[in-house]
């Protein structure tokens, strides 16, 4: 089984025959396509698989390590459950759309070569486009082609440092490359603008926000985790993700505190989550890494089951604003508890799955004795219990009464957060099965009295914090328009080089076009009239030949003229004209 085809083509291939199926039999058909994979997964040994030539290059379509087989195992669970959370949607651009997007995925945390990274990235970026796309409405239209020209950006700089890799080391396969190159910046800027690296982020919320109830779930946990895997496996130990990452776990907090829309409250809380993990790749550390690792795993569960929550407030209500909900706790409790779960797990709250993963992190930077560093976690992790640990299942379903008294969602969907939830807890219960899959052996306990007291704490800090907010009334405003992001900066600048060539190249265009067309009407005139020209020429001296006077020489000519002008040359001007030349060309010979 593990020869015989790629665990991504298993879904992408798979893809092609949903058009030909209908009702149970297709619903069981997608949920079976990603067990398969995890089949497959499972029982692959280490090493390389599904390897080809092409072009004196060895292509690896399967390069099985714990590093690859953990996130591949994560995705394939995450393709589960998205598939049976959407199962009930008549819509067979989503579902082929999202079984690509999964498949291809796959396709990229396996590849053992660039070229078939390359590729799989890039049908990833235009299939999760379709995601958007799903929506069928103008905003997300918009939102859709905005997203793909940034994603094509980001491929065209990923390829052209590809190019400059192989040319630099004749090679392929890649591993730990650093930032030491022409190639290695620009294949890091392709892969950091997918982890929604500030500032190449604003895609995300702008993006995610405008899929449909279902499939946001898919969006928000591939994408950006795929870009964490790449970025483990080229940049560990890299300072200046540090850094990024430090800016990702503050700067989101405040605009999902601002925000009104509950999903782009949750988009700008999973910026913060990656951050987590750029900070962690950036130290690079094996417990780092292993951190990361780990919290990637969580994360795609937990914030999936957020999404799917609102997504299921959306689906059931028609609204996701928070002045617009509220309340639902009463008629949709379950989707309620398990929005709790999922709020518990992002804010690391212990017996959750977020506590076992982000306080690696956290350990890590203060093992490296990287004391700044600890401060803004700390900070950020904080803010996190605000704005998604609170904010979201407060004005989601509590807060003031909207008066909305939808029902729960159809079953399908309540499986689907239920497994989630269920994920969420094991894994902050009996966490040693996750942290067997990491790529590095773990010497960490997370239950400790320092680490729970201090997690503790933070919590607390957030919920007071909260409190204040509530109590400020600054919660209570509805925000009319979206906030400034760091798009607005480079959209300006593309305006205004966009001017700039305008005005430059193209008033150079208009001077080079009307130089060329007034020679070329001259060259043009010049040619029309030559025929007329030389035959006058010859006339003229063969008529003062003949001893025509003047007057009737100046009558002959203007009637010629007029003649070769207007209408027909006559005959035998022409044959003398003909033999005139051919006489002056045999003279040359």
């Amino acid at each position: 089984m593990t020869n015989s085809i790629p665990p991504a083509f298993i879904l992408i291939v798979g893809a092609a025959f949903i058009p030909f199926l209908r009702g149970n039999i297709l619903r069981a058909y997608m949920l079976a396509l990603p067990v398969l994979v995890l089949m497959v997964l499972i029982h692959m040994p280490q090493g390389n698989f599904h390897t080809f030539e092409f072009l004196g290059y060895d292509l690896i379509l399967g390069r099985v390590d714990k590093l690859s087989r953990v996130f591949a195992l994560v995705f394939a669970l995450m393709t589960f459950l998205g598939i049976l959370f959407a199962l009930k949607v008549e819509d067979n651009l989503q579902h082929i759309s999202a079984l690509v997007y999964t498949g291809s995925t796959l396709g990229v945390v396996m590849a053992g070569d660039f070229l078939s990274l390359y590729l799989f990235w890039e049908i990833m970026a235009v299939s999760s486009t379709f995601l958007i796309l799903a929506s069928r409405t103008k905003a997300s239209r918009d939102a859709a082609f905005r997203y793909i020209m940034v994603h094509l950006a980001g491929g065209l700089s990923l390829l052209a440092g590809i190019v400059l890799y192989v040319h630099q080391t004749h090679t392929l396969a890649f591993g730990f490359i650093g930032l030491n190159s022409l190639s290695s910046w620009l294949i890091f800027i392709g892969v950091a603008l997918n982890a929604a690296a500030i500032p190449l982020h604003a895609w995300l919320p702008d993006a995610y926000p405008m899929g449909t109830p279902t499939s946001t779930v898919f969006l928000s946990a591939f994408t950006t985790k795929s870009a964490v895997y790449l970025l483990i496996r080229t940049f560990p130990g890299t300072e200046l993700l540090m850094v990024i990452g430090a800016v990702m776990v503050t700067v989101p907090i405040f605009y999902a505190v601002l925000e009104n829309d509950i999903r782009r409250v949750l988009s700008y809380s999973l910026m913060n989550q990656v951050g987590f993990m750029l900070v962690g790749i950036g130290i690079g550390t094996e417990l780092a890494l292993n951190g990361v690792v780990a919290h990637a795993f969580c994360h795609i569960l937990y914030k999936a089951l957020l999404f799917m929550a609102a997504g299921s407030v959306l689906q059931m209500t028609g609204k996701i604003k928070c002045t617009e909900i509220g309340g639902l706790y009463k008629t949709m409790p379950l989707t309620c508890l398990f929005c709790l779960v999922g709020s518990a797990s992002i804010s690391a709250f212990p017996l959750f799955s977020g506590f076992v993963s982000k306080s690696m992190i956290v350990s890590a930077s203060a093992k490296e004795q990287i004391f700044l560093l600890w401060l803004v976690l700390q900070f950020a992790s904080t803010g996190v219990v605000d704005h998604a640990g609170i904010k979201v299942p407060f004005f989601t379903f509590f807060g003031h009464d909207s008066g909305i008294r939808a029902k729960e969602p159809p079953l399908n969907m309540l499986l689907a957060m239920g497994a989630a939830a269920f994920l969420c807890v094991g894994l902050g219960v009996y966490y040693q099965p996750l942290y067997n899959l990491l790529p590095f052996a773990v010497h960490y306990e997370p239950y400790t009295g320092p680490h729970v007291v201090g997690q503790l704490q933070l919590l607390m800090f957030g919920a007071f914090a909260f409190t204040l907010l509530i109590l400020s009334g600054y919660y209570v405003p509805e925000i009319k328009s979206r906030n400034l992001d760091a798009d607005w900066i480079y959209r300006k600048l593309g305006r205004l080089f966009y001017r700039v060539l305008d005005l430059r190249l193209n008033a150079v265009n208009r001077l080079s076009e009307n130089t060329v067309v007034q020679f070329a009407k001259g060259i043009s005139g010049f040619f029309q009239k030559l025929t007329t020209h030389t035959a006058l020429f010859f006339a003229v001296n063969l008529w003062l030949v003949l001893g025509y006077r003047k007057q009737h020489l100046a009558y002959r000519k203007e009637k010629l003229y007029k003649e070769m002008t207007y209408g027909a040359l006559p005959i035998g001007i022409g044959a003398v004209v003909a033999i005139s030349f051919i006489l002056i060309v045999f003279s040359f010979i």
